[in-house]
């Protein structure tokens, strides 16, 4: 079995709003013009391919987007700096074969070099104490609760401290940023070429 994280590309659009469609009630659905906006602004968006086939994914954003989830807005409202995990979704053929893991590890990584926090939520509306447990044996903790709107379901909002951070910042980030490695590259995202305002993800217009 031949596996690969990468960033997204193009072609992977329809594959990967296909397989976040079918993840079921723990999974907000999208639509193309949701996807459109974390294609051409989330900072972190990699998928993960065996043998050729699209996996899953994973997507998250830096502090100082527009994105207008109430999560996202709880934690920029509370921390200045972190990475936030939107959502991740691995497809059914794949699970129980460690992907979870493997993806956190990486976003670990990714986050570990530029901020001090790495956050997310689980929903408790449904609960799945799978979920809760394998962030609780991730090194995440609760910061906070709240509901998803009115009507929305009740969530935990969870955050991991990044210890390794700090010595990065004062190595590098306060002296010229980061080594210029591939690793390290942020993803190219696709060039806005007008001036359109563009439609928040969760963005409903009239």
């Amino acid at each position: 079995m031949a596996l690969a994280i990468r960033d997204v590309r193009e072609h992977d659009l329809d594959a990967v709003l296909a397989l976040n469609n079918a993840a079921g009630r723990s999974i907000l659905a999208l639509d193309t013009a949701q996807l459109r906006y974390f294609h051409e602004h989330a900072e972190y968006f990699r998928v993960a391919e065996i043998d050729g086939h699209l996996a899953g994914f994973l997507i998250a954003l830096r502090e100082g987007s527009d994105y207008a989830s109430p999560n996202y807005r709880w934690f920029a409202e509370h921390y200045p700096q972190f990475v936030y995990i939107d959502r991740i979704v691995i497809a059914n053929a794949y699970r129980r074969h460690g992907l979870g893991r493997i993806f956190y590890c990486d976003v670990h990584s990714y986050a570990e070099v530029r901020v001090p926090l790495l956050t997310c939520e689980v929903f408790l509306e449904p609960r799945d104490d799978v979920v809760v447990l394998f962030h609780g044996t991730y090194g995440f903790q609760e910061v906070g609760q709240q509901r998803m709107g009115e009507h929305g379901p009740q969530v935990s909002l969870l955050a991991r401290d990044l210890p390794s951070y700090a010595y990065v910042r004062d190595t590098w980030l306060e002296h010229g940023g980061l080594p210029d490695v591939p690793w390290l590259a942020e993803r190219e995202r696709p060039a806005l070429h007008d001036s359109t305002p563009r439609r928040l993800a969760g963005e409903r217009r009239p």
